[in-house]
């Protein structure tokens, strides 16, 4: 299947809140168009258990094929929750538009050991999902980036429709493919044609024929013009006269719809009247000075402000409302407030100024907006309850005078506020009417409208009064006053400034259009249905006519209403491109109409530059991407199948082609001048006209001109005012790319053909240099290196004629041909301006002509092109030219070059190999090459955590995601080739390794590939040496996870993050191995830590992580090597904890046989043919039953040969008779910290409970194993944690022992029946011993959560902290250690649940849950035990005996592979008392809940693992080691309990009769 034929993919996967969960500081996602052939998908991927997937279902928009949009119409999608696996739901892209989706589920309850009412359902936010038009020309795809458009005026098109086809073929000679009209409807009474009469009829002096014309002009401009059409919508505006407003005044806000303009209509009425009768006043009608000015001012303070009481729309009406409380409380009609009697007492005694607070918490009523006159009243009979409480009843003081007297005091205090309310919005008013009238009377510039008369008014009107006539006669006059439209500077896009909340109005903040009646959309349809129906109609016209819709002021266009219009059109045109002009001055803003509306692209323009600086800056903003930027989708090899979920590559599957969605940035449509804009002969110097319209022409986004630009226009064409027509050199033949003279139009025909060139091409990458008055642009195809290279001298005021001075630029690896280079020469005096403005006629441009340029010099070397400018090249010149980069020319394409192949080249690699390729830590590196070599540093940076891929890529992943171009590594990369050479080098290093021959497919791949990247310029390099490694990396990963365990391919991705830690921690070193004599690969117990010689491998760490690492991952070869070497080094019934490779062995860890036996338990079960590893036979490093040290080449060493059942055997004898021994060689020489007792290690057995006991109070022998250090602070020798006595864990795990060989013996698979002792009998039976424990155990250990039980279990209840909880140990040698809560009950919950009650193991489970869980461990210690020190700081040298030398390492600090027991046990527990599916889903859910911090942990991490342990509630603790085997070896164990136990259920759910067999049998197996 060809890559273009291979069904597309998005990935979109979801966080827990059913946000995107994608790189960047927002959320939007705008997709490509959907392909005419055939749909893409988008594939939402949820984490199997998410909380999100109880009772959840995906809720989403998106039409099925062939089916019409309906905003309101969600398909549901259930979430079918798995533990194993994530949930991925594609829905197929057919249409553009903007979408939507939600989640809804009921929430996760808090965990509970007791029954919980289930929280009510929930939905989730809803998030937006925009697909891209796909727009055609003439039966060719036209990207939005390669739109070129020219806006015109309509009006001024001309007198006919040849007129028109005049204009728009010269238009389309100068390479233009879009027309952008302004509104073509019936104009209202001003000419403008944003004020629209009529919305429903076009324009019928251009048709005559209406429809059909317009029908024609489309076709036509298409066919002939290869034009597209664009066209305003007016959405929040009609004409003040349209006629149809004297039918439905409730379209618009008037005093009946929105009476909170009551107010500002009456001082708007005042205003114009004042300004009629100024001579009668005695004030000036012709402002000449601010003189004038102050006196009109202190005039409109006076006879209006003052003259219309305007306060009374204010304050409460003191006498009103003081007679009618004092009414209320004379008749006893009162009440009292919600806070009752006290909420008046309260106020009885208090001051004026407290009770009139009261008043206006308890009894105003009208707060809420302006409206009529005093509409701020009090509640008479709230108001009554206060003079009860302050007088008394009026039947015991009948005084209404008194009465009303405090009233009015408390009403006038109350008021107070409401002044200051009112002096503060006068001084606004008075400011704003004061810097408008200035505006329009006084300032330069300003337009100085001369004499106040009616005809020139002294204010704007903010309101549009309706004629009376027969029609409007039927409304309420309050209704025929209508609010005219405007703008505000900075104003709220999400705020109707016409609302009730606002008081725009009043306040005269709004800059009015006197022309143009604002609509009033009200909350929907129902609020004002002709309205909604009517400009709905408009909207469906628009659409069927028009590619494209300009939606103008869409920051003050309802932002749901432009939803409901644009849904309208779309249902016409389904491929509709949506431009806005929106400046909320908000990104946020902008992101939320964009996502909301689907908008293609923001307007934006380039003329809001003020010098070269600002244009730059202007210009990297929508230039495009850098160049050299990183690939940002996921690299999917050409020849590969492609895991949807991850972009990783794993056979067989579907052939598809997946791509990770990102974050968009919005879009933008670029004018150089929009028709809003004055031109550069206006605002600059009219030479930028040229060098302006280059520098946009190169931007990686849809670009726009206005006509009369490329004319060289002289000034901004008044849009209402202006009847001249338009004329253009260009409309009168054909345009040829060439100097000439009338304006710009042959260069700009160049620039618009190399922009729509790029666009259609893909040529996103771009360099933008300012050099002074300069501005250079490179803008390449990053596939192709295929370019255009742009020299623009800007031309601001000031800048002269001189060249100035243009440093040569060197463009690297490039060849570059000069297209050509023109200067732009106009006549802008102002003889020519006013010739040009006088003409009555025709709008015309300033005498102008393009002139070539011969100055500029291009010298192509064999590494880098120089390009000079010699010559003359003033402000106002542009060069052109076309770029090519031969090394990056590739047959196949460079990109596919580098991406290709990879599955071949590894697909014989063995793990062993892909430890080395994607791994190997410092130590691991130099162990290799004898110290030689070690990871790769990185100048700036620091040394890579890894040798391997895995180092480069926790580097580069988010360099990759963020385009970091500035990072270290790429400057690095830039500066030489030292990274290539050392990762190919490396390779064939470990290719001339014996056994490791394999590699070199590897090798030779990765050096074809760096070879062909190393002839590149050195800005490319990084790029594709990202692009190489994130192959190599995905194909690496992908091959490592071919060869693991079904559960682990099936699973979830944190599952196989996880796995692959397997292969991070087991290799060869030639300085560990598991024996003496012969190297074979070996845990290391974390990176970098513990990665060689003797402190590589350790016995307890190795038997707590395999079960994980190397059974649960199907490694079971690795796994019985590791079982058998320690088997073979068994000594005093223990083995060793320091392996040594079997040289110098130590055993003082007494429950690492523990874990080792319990290893050997899971192998038989979990391992093919399992069993059969107990008849295997190991050569002894000691002599079996024999204490006797001896060195590793002493002839006894390896004389003897036992089986792993022997060993087992053993083990459990010496344990069952006891041990009394003086560690091997004690002293200095094997641990120079410990006390001399502590190397005396003593284990036995209580017979009358079954429970091994040992240690002492100098030794720890359990996994707590930190020993004092400090002489300063008197703890050297003094261990943190001794945990002398029976360990609750080696408990448990004795336990799973001796009923895993009791079930053996039984069934005739263990030869032996029991173990020798010591006590009365001399023997017993494994089933025996297993009993005694079981029947004794929680007796020893339960603390009983009512001490009414105390009597029943072995407890003391003076020194008991918590209860309801199990002890950490048994007769300890300090009484009180017994009763600390530490994390170490749940692992024997986990290995012998039979041990437990079970309502009293998950009681305990939720206090360890509650005290002891953190974000990614479980801490060590109680936070309430006197003990508790929570942070591990190994270098601390303080005198404090708790912590210095880190004593405190199991005091406090959360470590993570308790962490994963305690889940292991959780899930167990809690599975046990639930019944339905739907119950058990819960507590998988409660499990996964738990783990965000360690999913986040390993996604994050450079060492691409999970941590030793954390310091307080998740702090990083610099001295953990940051990738620990046990730590992700425990949480793989997690995992395949819960696929047991699932499959275990469903197995019940088919046949219960023969799931209970099957359970038996699996607890032999």
């Amino acid at each position: 299947m060809t890559g273009k034929s291979r069904p597309v993919v998005y990935v979109l996967p979801l966080k827990d809140d059913g946000a995107p969960d994608i790189p960047g500081k927002h959320s939007y996602i705008y997709l490509p168009p959907p392909s005419g052939v055939r749909p893409y998908s988008i594939r939402f991927c949820i984490e199997g258990t998410s909380s999100i997937c109880r009772k959840g279902s995906l809720w989403t928009n998106i039409p099925t094929q062939g089916e019409e949009f309906e905003r309101s119409k969600f398909r549901q999608f259930d979430l079918r929750p798995s533990f194993h696996r994530s949930i991925e739901i594609d829905v197929p892209i057919t249409h553009a538009g903007a979408f939507a989706y939600y989640i809804t589920y009921t929430p996760l309850p808090e965990y509970s050991t007791e029954a919980v009412t289930s929280p009510a359902p929930t939905q989730t936010a809803t998030y937006y999902i925009d697909v891209s038009p796909r727009l055609t020309l003439q039966n060719s795809p036209l990207p939005l980036d390669s739109l070129s458009i020219c806006s015109v005026l309509s009006k001024l098109m001309g007198q006919s429709l040849g007129d028109w086809n005049k204009h728009l073929n010269g238009i389309s000679q100068r390479g233009y493919n879009m027309v952008h009209f302004t509104p073509l409807m019936q104009r209202g009474s001003s000419n403008s044609p944003y004020s629209i009469y009529d919305q429903l009829h076009f324009d019928a002096h251009a048709f005559p024929r209406g429809e059909d014309d317009v029908a024609k002009l489309v076709t036509r401009m298409e066919s002939d013009y290869g034009l597209l059409g664009l066209t305003d919508v007016v959405l929040n505006h009609t004409a003040n006269n349209s006629k149809w407003l004297e039918e439905h005044p409730e379209a618009g806000y008037n005093l009946e719809t929105a009476p909170w303009l009551e107010a500002p209509e009456e001082l708007d009425t005042h205003l114009l009247e004042f300004g009629s009768n100024l001579a009668s006043y005695g004030l000036p009608t012709t402002l000449s000075s601010m003189s004038d000015l102050s006196k009109l001012m202190d005039g409109i303070k006076t006879n209006v402000i003052n003259g219309i009481n305007l306060w009374e729309y204010f304050v409460v009406d003191v006498l009103r409302d003081s007679k009618a409380s004092v009414t209320a409380w004379r008749e006893g009609n009162v009440s009292l407030p919600s806070g009752g009697s006290a909420s008046v007492d309260s106020v009885k005694n208090a001051s004026l100024k407290e009770q009139a607070e009261w008043i206006i918490d308890c009894a105003l009523i009208g707060n809420d907006h302006l409206g009529e006159r005093f509409r701020r009243r009090i509640r008479p009979e709230i108001a009554g309850s206060l003079l009860t409480a302050l007088l008394g009843p009026f039947s015991k003081f009948p005084n209404e005078d008194t009465a009303h007297s405090a009233m009015h005091a408390i009403l006038d205090e109350v008021n107070m506020q409401y002044y200051r309310e009112y002096d503060s919005e006068c001084a606004v008013m008075m400011d704003q009417l004061q810097g408008r009238i200035k505006y329009l009377r006084l300032d330069d510039h300003g337009p100085k409208l001369g004499v106040i008369s009616a005809s020139s008014p002294l204010i704007e009107s903010y309101f549009t009064r309706l004629p009376l006539n027969d029609t409007t006669k039927k409304h309420n006059p309050r209704s025929l006053a209508l609010v005219n439209n405007g703008w505000i500077w900075a104003a709220d896009a999400m705020k109707d400034n016409a609302g009730s909340a606002s008081r725009a109005y009043l306040r005269r903040e709004v800059i009015i259009w006197g022309d143009c009646v604002k609509l009033r959309y009200g909350g929907g349809p129902h609020d004002s249905r002709y309205l909604w129906e009517h400009m709905a109609q408009y909207t469906r016209l628009m659409a069927k006519y028009f590619t494209a819709f300009r939606i103008d002021n869409c920051h003050s266009t309802p932002i749901h209403v432009a939803e409901y219009m644009l849904d309208q059109a779309r249902k016409v045109r389904s491929n509709l491109a949506v431009f806005a002009e929106l400046f909320s001055g908000s990104e946020s803003t902008d992101f939320y109409f964009v996502q909301r509306l689907g908008i293609s692209s923001l307007i934006r323009e380039a003329m809001g530059s003020s010098s070269t600086a600002e244009m730059s800056r202007t210009l990297h903003m929508h230039g495009g991407i850098p160049i050299g930027s990183f690939v940002q989708d996921e690299v999917s090899n050409a020849d590969d199948g492609v895991d949807a979920s991850t972009g990783h590559t794993h056979a067989p599957m579907v052939h598809e082609t997946v791509h990770r969605i990102q974050q968009s940035d919005v879009h933008a449509l670029l004018f150089d001048c929009t028709h809003d804009n004055e031109p550069p002969a206006q605002k600059r110097d009219a030479r930028d006209t040229l060098p302006n319209a280059a520098l946009v022409a190169m931007c990686c986004c849809a670009t726009g001109s206005v006509m009369g630009y490329d004319e060289v226009y002289p000034q901004l064409i008044d849009l209402v005012g202006e009847t001249r027509l338009y004329t253009s050199a260009t409309s009168f033949g054909p345009v040829e790319v060439r100097a000439g003279e009338g304006g710009i139009g042959g260069i700009k025909k160049l620039l618009n053909q190399i922009h729509v060139e790029m666009g259609k091409n893909g040529y996103d990458e771009t360099y933008v240099d300012h050099r002074n008055q300069y501005i250079t642009m490179h803008r390449v195809d990053p596939l192709t290196r295929k370019g255009y290279f742009l020299i623009a001298h800007t031309a601001y005021p000031g800048y002269g004629d001189g060249s100035g001075y243009f440093e040569p630029v060197h463009l690297a690896g490039a060849r570059a041909k000069c297209l050509g280079s023109w200067m732009l020469q106009v006549d802008a005096s102002d003889t020519a301006k006013n010739n040009v403005l006088n003409d009555k006629e025709l709008l015309r441009g300033l005498p102008s002509k393009t002139l070539e340029l011969h100055g500029v010099r291009v010298n192509n070397g064999l590494d880098e092109s120089t390009i000079s400018i010699p010559g003359a090249f003033p402000p106002g010149s542009i060069a052109v030219f076309e770029t090519s980069t031969p090394s990056a020319e590739h047959g196949d394409g460079l990109d596919n070059f580098v991406t290709s192949g990879a599955r071949a080249a590894f697909k014989e690699l063995k793990l062993r190999d892909l430890n080395f390729v994607l791994y190997r830590c410092d130590p691991e590196e130099r162990d290799t090459s004898n110290g030689k070599i070690g990871v790769y540093s990185i100048p700036d940076y620091g040394p890579l955590v890894y040798a391997g891929l895995q180092g480069w890529w926790s580097v580069l992943r988010d360099v990759i995601r963020n385009n970091d171009l500035g990072h270290p590594v790429c400057q690095h990369l830039r500066e030489g080739t030292w990274a290539l050479d050392y990762c190919v080098d490396r390779l064939n290093h470990i290719a001339s390794l014996d056994g490791y021959d394999r590699v070199d497919h590897v090798a030779k791949w990765m050096k074809e590939r760096f070879s062909r990247i190393k002839k590149l310029p050195s800005f490319m390099i990084p790029r594709y040496f990202g692009m190489v490694i994130q192959t190599a990396y995905n194909a690496a990963v992908d091959r490592v996870i071919e060869q693991m365990s079904e559960g682990v391919q099936n699973g979830p991705e944190f599952l196989k993050s996880l796995s692959l830690v397997s292969v991070q921690m087991s290799g060869f070193m030639n300085s560990a191995s598991l024996y003496p004599k012969h190297s074979v690969p070996c845990l290391a117990a974390g990176l970098p830590h513990f990665a060689s010689d003797w402190a590589r491998c350790w016995g307890r760490d190795v038997f707590i992580s395999l079960r994980g690492l190397l059974l649960g991952t199907g490694r079971f070869m690795n796994a019985r090597e590791h079982i058998l070497a320690f088997a073979s080094v068994l000594k005093h019934g223990m083995i060793p904890n320091l392996l040594g490779s079997g040289k110098i062995t130590r055993c003082n860890s007494r429950d690492s046989i523990w874990f080792f036996l319990q290893c050997i338990q899971d192998y038989t079960k979990m391992a093919p043919n399992g069993m059969l590893i107990l008849e295997d036979e190991v050569k002894r490093r000691f002599l079996p039953y024999d204490d006797t040290w001896f060195p590793w080449d002493d002839p006894r060493a390896y004389s003897k040969i036992s089986s792993i059942e022997d060993i087992v055997q053993e083990a459990l004898q010496r344990h069952a008779t006891g041990m009394s021994f003086r560690e091997a060689n004690a002293g200095p020489g094997i641990d120079s910290q410990m006390k001399d007792q502590g190397f005396q290690l003593d284990v036995h057995v209580d017979w009358k409970n079954g429970l091994v006991f040992g240690g002492n109070q100098s030794n720890c022998g359990t996994w707590m194993d930190k020993m004092g250090e400090s002489e300063k602070a008197g703890s050297k020798g003094i261990p943190g944690t001794p945990r002398d006595g029976a360990s609750v864990e080696i408990t448990g795990l004795l336990y799973s022992t001796l009923l895993w060989v009791a079930q053996l013996h039984g069934h005739g698979q263990y030869k032996y029946e029991g173990v020798s002792t010591s006590a009365p009998g001399g023997f017993i039976t494994f089933k025996d011993w297993a009993a005694k424990i079981k029947a004794n155990f929680e007796h020893c250990y339960y603390i009983p959560l009512n001490p009414a039980d105390d009597a029943q279990y072995d407890i003391n209840p003076k020194i008991i902290n918590r209860r309801g909880i199990y002890k950490d140990l048994y007769k300890s040698g300090k009484e009180f250690e017994d009763y600390q809560l530490r994390p170490n009950y749940p692992i024997a919950m986990t290995v012998a649940p039979e041990l437990f009650d079970r309502d009293r193991a998950l009681h305990a489970l939720s206090v360890a849950d509650t005290a002891l869980r953190g974000p990614v461990g479980m801490a060590t210690l109680d936070p309430s035990d006197w003990g508790y020190r929570p942070n591990y700081i190994n270098s601390d040298d303080s005198s404090d005996f708790a912590v210095a030398k880190g004593r405190n390492y199991h005091s406090g600090p959360e470590w993570v592979w308790p962490f994963a027991f305690f889940l292991r046990a959780l899930l167990k527990f809690d599975l046990m008392r639930r019944r339905t599916p739907e119950e058990k889903l819960e507590t998988y859910q409660q499990v996964t809940k738990r783990l965000d911090g360690c999913m986040k942990m390993i996604k994050d991490t450079p060492w691409a693992g999970l941590t030793e342990l954390s310091n307080y509630k998740g702090a990083f603790c610099a001295d953990s080691c940051p990738t620990q085997a046990w730590s992700a070896g425990c949480m793989i164990d997690l995992f395949h309990d819960a696929q047991v136990a699932s499959a275990m259920d469903a197995a019940a759910e088919k046949d219960p009769e023969m799931a209970s067999e099957k359970l038996a049998l699996a607890s032999l197996r």
